[in-house]
């Protein structure tokens, strides 16, 4: 079949159009494969993701920071109770403690006095420090956190518990008048109550204890009581030694080492503890444990001549 004069003329001229486009685009310059995953790379970093991601993280941090906190105000919360913690949810050795604040808020106002301190004394443990003040005088706590326990209790009389973020408590007892309630939440270094001779007190002092999930803790170990007012550091790791207030004596003060990481397994030699039966001398005990007398006075800041009770319990090591 043939063309009209007029249609072959147009078919010559597109060919000749095409012919004209391949000529030039072989004259145009490639651009590598590697060049080109080059600028596709430097597109997409040109969007600012890294702006975004900081701020969602700080928003996550910030959630799961207050899921934790709020888990620590719930479990094992009983306003009850003085020790609220089961055998199921006590302490595991060694225990490690993080705090957010390098200085903790002194518990009385005016220079900080300790009259008797976590250890041994009178053939028992003494689970906290005494601080000296007249009755009447403000209590503070030393962290913020939320109030656990404030009723009379036996021994201690008027005693407020706070609980921390890191679930620390702090013990503070033989007050006069309660300035908080249960639930209340408190700032660090806000007056929860008046000192006094509530309980089992021999003059007018407060008994402050630090406890976790039930175990007393050193206060001295954790807490400098000078004129710094410094938490000792902000990774804290808390061995049984710490935890024993046997193997301390409440009239000597005693030198802090803090255990690390690495110091995780108990070195120290068991306690040993003889209980005092009916009839028994210090001179009987000693011989029985092939121990002089002097030993044990000294261990347990005895006199020679002391009148054993029934049921005293006598350190042997």
């Amino acid at each position: 079949m043939y063309l009209k004069k007029g249609k072959q003329g147009l078919l010559v001229l597109v060919l000749l159009f095409c012919n004209f486009i391949f000529m030039h685009a072989q004259e145009l310059p490639l651009v590598p494969v590697s060049k080109q995953k080059v600028l596709l790379n430097t597109t997409y970093t040109s969007i600012p993701i890294y702006k975004i991601n900081p701020s969602i993280d700080s928003l996550i941090g910030r959630k799961s920071d207050q899921d934790l906190i709020a888990a620590v105000y719930h479990t094992d919360w009983n306003t009850k109770l003085f020790n609220c913690y089961k055998k199921t949810s006590e302490a595991v050795f060694p225990i490690t403690l993080d705090f957010q604040d390098s200085t903790f808020a002194a518990p009385v106002s005016h220079k900080m006095v300790i009259t008797s301190r976590y250890g041994w004394r009178r053939g028992r443990g003494h689970c906290g420090i005494d601080v000296d003040l007249q009755t009447g005088d403000e209590v503070r706590t030393l962290l913020a956190g939320k109030v656990r326990f404030a009723k009379y209790r036996r021994g201690h009389g008027n005693t407020v518990v706070v609980r921390h973020a890191n679930g620390l408590e702090t013990v503070y007892a033989h007050l006069t008048e309660f300035l908080v309630q249960e639930n209340e939440e408190v700032a660090k270094g806000q007056v929860i109550g008046t000192g006094g001779v509530t309980g089992n007190a021999r003059g007018s002092h407060l008994h402050l204890e630090v406890r976790y999930k039930g175990e007393s803790i050193h206060p001295e170990y954790l807490f400098a009581f000078d004129s710094t007012n410094a938490i000792r550091a902000p990774h804290t790791v808390v061995t049984k030694k710490w935890s024993t207030p046997s193997l301390h004596k409440s009239r000597k003060k005693s030198s802090i080492v803090l255990a690390t990481e690495k110091d995780v397994v108990e070195r120290e030699t068991p306690q040993q503890i003889y209980v005092v039966k009916k009839g028994d001398t210090l001179y009987d005990i000693a011989h029985r444990y092939d121990l002089e007398v002097s030993e044990i006075c000294k261990k347990n800041a005895l006199k020679h001549n002391a009148i054993l009770n029934i049921g005293q319990k006598i350190m042997l090591n």
